[in-house]
């Protein structure tokens, strides 16, 4: 395992500009379950910066997908404040969080999302024609290693390829944040490591900060930091020394 160094919630990585891109602070999130209420976040301090690659660690219920839900404008919190870029997100309506999807954030889930009836370069331009300044289809399949599959449809490719098509339409439209929510669950080991470099490669290329939910501890050897998550809350934060390439994992 990489040397690892615990940190607060707010410590920034090594070499990140001063002021976050995100500030969540006091975060809660609780659902009315009938007459029962599910307290998924229970007061969530945390600082994301700049270009980083921040791995999200903890068991199923720990409250994960819920903040990065709130992080990418799908959910919005119960009480606390979540900052953008200076902006506070939680008190934009609904316009203005669906520009702010649409522009600055993109989303990688476990299962691909691709329309069956249309091509991998079709399923990316669904992306690019609404997009301000996107990358064409081509570049964004070519950047995942899929410019040779450019016209072959989901039900001719792997479930990795696949993946990568789903990578190549969040990136295509060049956001700020790419958010991934166990982009690995429905893959095999081997896959799941060119997924990861993938994701890695953009986040190296692109300067995209990078957020990825696993229950996989190993991945967490190729984060910049690693936000380990339990009952809705955050347990620690600690820092890789000395980061890992997705090829150097194993599970």
């Amino acid at each position: 395992m990489p040397e690892m160094l615990i940190t607060n919630t707010r410590d920034p990585p090594r070499g990140a500009i001063s002021k976050p891109m995100f500030e969540a602070r006091g975060l809660t999130k609780v659902y009315q379950m009938g007459d029962v209420q599910v307290q998924a976040l229970r007061g969530v301090d945390l600082d994301l910066y700049a270009g980083e690659m921040v791995v999200l660690l903890g068991p199923s219920g720990s409250g994960k997908s819920t903040l990065l839900n709130i992080l990418g404008g799908l959910d919005s919190p119960t009480s606390g404040t979540l900052r953008y870029a200076g902006s506070t997100l939680n008190l934009e309506d609904d316009a203005s969080m669906t520009q702010y999807r649409r522009n600055h954030i993109g989303f990688v889930f476990q299962f691909y999302n691709l329309i069956p009836s249309l091509t991998a370069r079709e399923n990316v331009a669904l992306v690019t024609e609404i997009a301000v300044n996107p990358m064409s289809p081509e570049e964004a399949l070519t950047l995942v290693g899929l410019g040779e599959r450019l016209d072959h449809f989901p039900a001719q490719m792997s479930g990795g390829e696949q993946q990568r098509v789903a990578i190549a339409r969040a990136v295509a439209k060049r956001p700020q944040v790419l958010l991934c929510d166990e982009p690995t669950g429905a893959l095999d080991a081997q896959t799941g490591v060119m997924v990861l470099d993938v994701i890695a490669r953009v986040n190296r290329e692109l300067g995209t900060t990078t957020v990825v939910i696993t229950h996989n501890a190993v991945i967490a050897a190729m984060a910049d930091r690693v936000i380990y998550f339990g009952d809705g809350l955050v347990i620690r934060i600690e820092h890789n020394e000395h980061k890992k390439a997705a090829r150097e994992l194993s599970w």
